[in-house]
C-alpha cells in the first residue's frame, strides 16, 4: 500500500509527534512514553506516516476505550469539579507544564483521527492480536520500575484498587482484561463501522 495514501495527515501526525515527544520528555521523562496511551501516539504516528493497516489498527483498537474514558473523566471534572473515574488528576497539578498538559488532550483526537483513517484504508484484523501482544509485554515491563509509577497498572489495577497475585499472576490478570475485554470491544466496533476492505492506493491519494 503506498506510504502517502494519507498525503496530508502523515505530515500533521509527524509535526505533532516533533511537538509531543520533546514536550513529553522534558516533562515526564523518558519512561513516560511506556504507558500504552503515549505509546499509542508514537505507533499511531508511525502507522499513520507508513500508511500501515496493522499498524493504525492496532493503536485503533488500543486508544478507543482509554480516549473514552480519559474523556469523560476530564469533562466531568470540568463540569462538576469530581473526577468520575480518575487518573486525570494531572491535568489541573500546575507542578507540570499547561501547554504539556494541553497535549494531553490528543487522548480526545486521536480516536477519530485513526476512526477516519480506518474509514478509508480498512481495517486489519490482526491488530486487536498485535495489540494484546503488545499490552503484554509493555505490561510485565512496567515490573522493572518503582512500584510508585505503577506503569500500566503492574503493581495496582485501577478498577478495584487492588493486585492480583504474585507478579506473573497480576500482569496476565491486567493484559487479559486489556485483551479479553478492552480491545475486543474495540476490535468489534472496527470491524462494524471500518469493515476490512482497502480502497485502492490511488484513489485513497486522490481523496487527500
Amino acid at each position: 500500500m503506498s506510504s502517502r495514501c494519507f498525503p496530508r495527515l502523515r505530515w500533521a501526525a509527524a509535526a505533532f509527534l516533533a511537538v509531543y515527544v520533546p514536550a513529553y520528555a522534558l516533562a515526564y521523562g523518558l519512561a513516560n512514553f511506556l504507558f500504552l496511551c503515549n505509546l499509542s501516539v508514537l505507533l499511531a504516528g508511525a502507522g499513520l506516516w507508513a500508511c500501515s493497516r496493522l499498524l493504525v489498527s492496532s493503536q485503533a483498537v488500543a486508544i478507543g476505550l482509554v480516549g473514552t474514558a480519559w474523556t469523560v473523566d476530564v469533562a466531568s471534572r470540568l463540569l462538576t469539579g469530581r473526577h468520575l473515574i480518575g487518573g486525570t488528576e494531572y491535568m489541573w497539578d500546575p507542578q507540570w507544564p499547561l501547554f504539556t498538559r494541553l497535549l494531553s488532550l490528543y487522548h480526545v483526537v486521536l480516536p477519530v483521527v485513526l476512526v477516519l483513517g480506518l474509514r478509508r484504508i480498512g481495517y486489519d484484523r490482526r491488530g486487536w492480536l498485535l495489540q494484546s501482544a503488545l499490552a503484554l509485554a509493555v505490561v510485565a515491563l512496567g515490573r522493572l520500575f518503582p512500584p510508585a509509577v505503577n506503569i500500566n497498572y503492574a503493581y495496582v489495577e485501577p478498577l478495584f484498587k487492588r493486585t492480583w497475585g504474585g507478579p506473573v499472576t497480576h500482569v496476565a490478570a491486567v493484559a487479559g482484561f486489556l485483551s479479553l475485554v478492552a480491545y475486543s470491544l474495540g476490535h468489534l466496533l472496527l470491524l462494524r463501522i471500518c469493515g476490512t476492505g482497502a480502497r485502492r492506493p490511488g484513489a485513497a491519494t486522490a481523496a487527500g
